[in-house]
Order: structure tokens, then sequence, then C-alpha cells
């Protein structure tokens, strides 16, 4: 934990090192998935859970695992989560499992949970990497939310299409028709949507992060002239 503070792990969990918009990992889930918000808060949640649980065993064992064997380990880990979570899902919310099913098995292939576990958790403290897992899981649900809510607003006029499948009868006020008797934009709601919204997040996270540095870069260049 000496080089990492909590507020650095967020940080770049949530926004400098986000899974999707700047590692650029697990996109086939993200693109795959996404044609609603609710479809894209279950893969988050689901996503988070193993990411999670992946860590936090990786680093308990990281002093039993040698470094020959650790990537197939850490496979076996992360597919032996996977396995509890899909049938954790498949019995508890069915209707959901049937829309995710397939997709969900091969959370076990994802990258940007296999990336944490070797980059970080293996050589960090249990904390540390419950830490880490929690703001990168965090960091991309947030962007399956956001691409699955603009998709689904602009291809059926809805938001959090039956929401009550995931979060249960007491949230189905969530499930909202924005506009009525909406004719749809098709485009949106088959992969090419996916791609587009992915496109426009990269570009707006890009103008964001440039209008950052530029009050830094100005200071910088005003101290080089004063001296």
């Amino acid at each position: 934990m000496s080089d990492h503070t909590y507020a650095q792990i967020f940080s770049d969990g949530l926004w400098r090192n986000n899974v999707a918009l700047e590692q650029m990992l697990a996109l086939c889930p993200l693109l795959a998935v996404t044609t609603t918000a609710t479809n894209g808060l279950g893969m988050g949640l689901a996503t988070i859970a193993v990411m999670i649980a992946a860590s936090l065993l990786s680093s308990l064992l990281k002093g039993v695992i040698t470094p020959q064997v650790r990537i197939p380990a850490f496979i076996v880990l992360i597919a032996s989560v996977v396995t509890v979570v899909e049938m954790f899902i498949n019995a508890w919310m069915h209707e959901l499992y049937k829309v995710l099913g397939l997709f969900i098995p091969l959370i076990v292939t994802n990258c940007a949970i296999l990336g944490r576990v070797e980059a970080f958790a293996s050589k960090q403290t249990a904390r540390a990497s419950l830490a880490d897992a929690l703001a990168m899981g965090l960091g991309f649900t947030w962007v399956l939310v956001v691409v699955g809510a603009i998709r689904e607003l602009i291809a059926n006029g809805t938001l959090f299409h039956n929401a009550s499948l995931l979060l249960g009868e007491h949230l189905h006020w969530l499930d909202t028709t924005v506009v009525d008797n909406y004719q749809g934009a098709l485009l949106m709601a088959l992969p090419p949507g996916g791609f587009i919204m992915l496109g426009f997040l990269l570009s707006i996270k890009r103008l964001i992060d440039q209008h950052r540095r530029k009050p830094a870069t100005n200071t910088t260049l005003t101290q080089l002239q004063e001296a």
C-alpha cells in the first residue's frame, strides 16, 4: 500500500485509468450487453462480484502460488468464482440470467479481471486489492450503465426496462417510458450502436482530460517565463 493511496486507487478506477475508457479492456461485454441500462447494470454488478472475490483470493494466496503457475492458477480462481456467480444469478434472477446468460461464463475471459489480478492483486495486500477491485469494477459498471441508458433511450425511448428482473418489484418504478409512441432507432439497438456510443464517451473523456491539464500547463509556462 506504500505506493498507492486509497484516493489514487479510486481515482484510477473510476476515471484516470478506467478499464473501458483508458485501458480499453473488456470491450466485448460492454458492446454486447448494453442494449439497456438494466443489462449494463446486471453485467457490471456480476463483474464487480467476480473481480472482488478473485482479487481477494489472489492476494491472500500470493505467497502460495509460484510465479511459474500464476496465470493458470489465476484463471482457475476466476473461473470458480464466475461459476458461483452464474449459479446465483440463475437461481435468484432467472429472467435476467436468460438475457445475460451467454455472457456471464465469458467473464472468465474478461481480460480486465485477469489484468488487475496479475498487475495489482498478486503484489499487494488484501485490503489494497479489495479497494482496487471495487474501484475498477465500479468504473467499468458506470460506463456500462451510461452506454446502456443512452442506447436504450435512443433505440426504444425507455430507461431501465425490466429493472424489476434485477432489482426486485419494489424498484419497478425505475422502468420508465421517456417518450410515448416512440418509433425507435434500430441502429442503436444493434452492435454498431455500441461502437458509436463508446466512441462518443472516449471523445468526451479525452476532451475533459485535456481541459483539466491546461491550467497546469499554463502555470508551468508562466513560471518558466518569469524565471
